[in-house]
């Protein structure tokens, strides 16, 4: 298995030292030849999503990428990671990937609490230590989409079939067991790929 970590800006090379704890490979992707490589899942990092946004366009990346999430390749999606791939800002009218069903808030805890750590349920894992940083929340979600876990009353990870957002930041709690998560649907979507590939060949 191979994990394509989005690398222009933001914390991609802890997310890159939490694969390497797993014993999975990744690749930054920096460029539109990136997004042709070979790779199973994609990573898109904490930082600043206007600025990410405007360079996934500049480097030729939004397209290829925005194709293969629809197409059904895993993604993680970590603080600035999650307002890329939500579908509604509700305090910015700019709008990205836009691929998971859910509504975001940025910088939603304001000045005071913008940095903070805690622990809170995470649906399928248990109790997990959480790392927050100017951090968004999910205000909302949608159709098929299903809230993980909560801090406050306010939803801070969920998943839509493919997709897994998170408002904070799993690459810096030392903590594996999101990374996991999110590399145990990358492999059930490699798997049913060569399933597919076999039927195809015999037939």
């Amino acid at each position: 298995m191979r994990i394509g970590v989005l690398a222009l800006q933001g914390a991609f090379i802890e997310h890159e030292q939490m694969l390497a704890r797993l014993g999975v490979d990744s690749f930054e992707l920096r460029c539109g030849e990136d997004a042709y490589e070979d790779f199973d899942g994609l990573i898109i990092p904490g930082g600043e999503s206007s600025v990410q946004g405007k360079l996934l366009r500049e480097l030729n990346l939004f397209e290829p990428l925005r194709k293969k999430l629809l197409e059904g390749m895993p993604v993680l999606g970590t603080c600035a990671g999650l307002l890329l791939l939500a579908k509604e800002i509700k305090n910015d009218e700019r709008r990205h990937l836009a691929t998971m069903d859910i509504q975001a808030k940025r910088n939603a805890y304001g000045r005071q609490l913008g940095s903070f750590k805690t622990s809170a349920h995470f649906k399928g894992i248990g109790e997990i230590p959480m790392s927050f940083i100017r951090a968004p929340y999910i205000s909302e979600v949608y159709k098929d989409a299903e809230a993980l876990a909560w801090v406050n009353g306010k939803i801070v990870a969920a998943r839509q079939q493919n997709q897994i957002v998170t408002a904070f930041h799993p690459e810096l709690t030392g903590d594996l067991r999101v990374h996991s998560y999110f590399c145990s649907m990358a492999a059930k979507r490699q798997d049913a790929l060569k399933s597919v590939r076999t039927d195809l060949t015999k037939s």
